[in-house]
């Protein structure tokens, strides 16, 4: 086989056999109505929320009250393409799936940027827009963190966000996202390797990155199938409903892109593609670094085997740079939008997920169990007050705090902050913010926070 002149023999192939075949020929006029009136994002949903063209979504549950989890679930979808991918058709939607596992799912749809949005940058869209929506869902669920589920780009942003308010995210999950590009991240880290492509220069031409240049760009990643071969699968089933109005839905999500805000656009291509920042822990929004070690909640990756667009090796190693100690990778032989429609993830990918999320949204009820024991343990007998007055307590009685319990620090920080010598938060109250800092390798604005913290809690 000639690969130059594959696709032209593809061609000439498949109009032959449309030629021959008088029976799907005349099959067509019923497929191309199929095709035209195919419906996707079809899960009611209400929105809750709106901020300049963002709009959150709450879907309507699946399962009565009492059978859903406390924890609800927010997706962060990436600012390429429409969102209705998690939800394209009732047997093939991610967002079914955790409905039907019994979370409260929201979704944000980040609507198309007009040119007045050219200048919105990463710390726009992660600082601000998606802080504002885990807002609103931990004040409507009356949790103090919640799930977050980010798919490609938004998992990306997504693990900025939780790196910065970890706080708030209870999990983490990423879905084919972009993480680690060094010389990992397949044939877009070299279409976009600095020596050949300035992001700036697209952005200061178009402003607003043009939805027509990203469509054509990923199409051109396997221009055989995109522009031949599926177009022959589809004549040969032209008389399958149920395959065209598969086929359909997929061609509506593909051939429905949106533009790309110009700056936010060029610090992603930059400082993630082209600089590995995020990884290196170089990263920073608005003047604030971005530090994978803050990410101390539970950590899970979809990773798809044949994904082209993010390889697992632009992902499997960041679980290795977070300072959570619960981390997990799902792979499954899929490629990047597979692991959205596939329908044998829908069988057996997305329940391990559901129930992943599911089993770490459960509320710890050992300090309450143990509090109850507590209580209905008799009371012993009060001791003489004479015989207490005679008992001098003295600091070394009193036992120290633990580390944990200020906000921000979990297990990963815990163990840097003991093993530069500072194991309680008594300890942190006495410590020197810049010393502390060189020790225990922690951004000193940071160390700062928590001695101020832990000055208060101990005065």
């Amino acid at each position: 086989m000639n690969p130059f002149t594959f696709p032209l023999d593809a061609q000439r192939d498949l109009w032959e056999r449309a030629a021959d075949d008088a029976a799907s020929v005349g099959a067509i006029p019923d497929g191309l109505e199929t095709m035209a009136e195919v419906e996707v994002g079809g899960t009611p949903s209400e929105v809750v929320y709106r901020e300049n063209k963002l709009e959150l979504h709450r879907y309507e549950p699946l399962v009565p009250e009492e059978e859903r989890h406390d924890v609800p679930l927010l997706f962060v979808y990436a600012l390429i393409n429409r969102p209705y991918i998690l939800d394209l058709q009732p047997d093939r939607s991610v967002i079914r799936r955790m409905l039907e596992a019994g979370f409260d799912v929201y979704m944000i749809d980040w609507g198309e940027p007009s040119e007045l949005d050219t200048s919105l940058s990463l710390h726009d869209y992660v600082d601000r827009y998606i802080d504002n929506c885990v807002d609103e869902v931990r004040e409507r669920s009356g949790q103090e963190s919640i799930n977050v589920m980010g798919y490609c780009m938004g998992g990306t942003m997504s693990v900025m966000y939780a790196a910065l308010h970890p706080e708030k995210v209870r999990n983490l999950g990423l879905m084919a996202a972009g993480l680690c590009f060094d010389g990992t991240g397949g044939i877009l880290e070299m279409w976009g390797d600095e020596e050949f492509f300035s992001p700036g220069a697209i952005v200061d031409t178009f402003g607003n990155v043009p939805a027509e240049f990203l469509d054509v760009g990923f199409a051109l990643m396997d221009p055989v199938h995109n522009y031949v071969t599926k177009y022959g699968n589809l004549y040969d089933n032209i008389d399958d409903e149920d395959f065209v109005e598969n086929f359909a839905r997929m061609e509506k999500w593909l051939n429905d892109p949106i533009d790309v805000p110009g700056t936010a656009y060029r610090e992603f291509l930059e400082d993630v593609y082209q600089g590995n920042k995020l990884y290196r822990n170089e990263l920073e929004l608005n003047g604030q670094r971005v530090d994978l070690g803050d990410i101390t909640m539970p950590v899970l990756q979809v990773i798809g085997e044949y994904d082209h667009l993010i390889p697992p090796e632009a992902s499997k190693p960041f679980n290795e740079k977070v300072g959570s100690d619960d981390t997990e990778i799902m792979e499954f032989s899929t490629g990047h939008i597979g692991l959205s429609v596939s329908s044998s993830t829908h069988e057996h990918l997305w329940p391990d997920v559901a129930e992943w999320f599911a089993e770490r949204s459960v509320e710890d009820t050992d300090a309450t169990d143990a509090a109850v024991a507590e209580d209905d343990t008799p009371e012993a007998d009060t001791p003489d007050a004479a015989v207490a007055e005679d008992v001098d307590t003295t600091a070394a009685d009193v036992p120290d705090t633990d580390l944990q319990e200020l906000d921000g620090i979990g297990p990963a920080y815990a163990e840097r902050l003991t093993s530069a010598g500072v194991a309680s938060v008594e300890a942190l109250a006495d410590a020197e913010a810049a010393a502390l800092s060189a020790d225990a390798d922690i951004d000193e604005g940071r160390i700062r926070r928590w001695i101020e913290a832990a000055s208060e809690r101990t005065s």
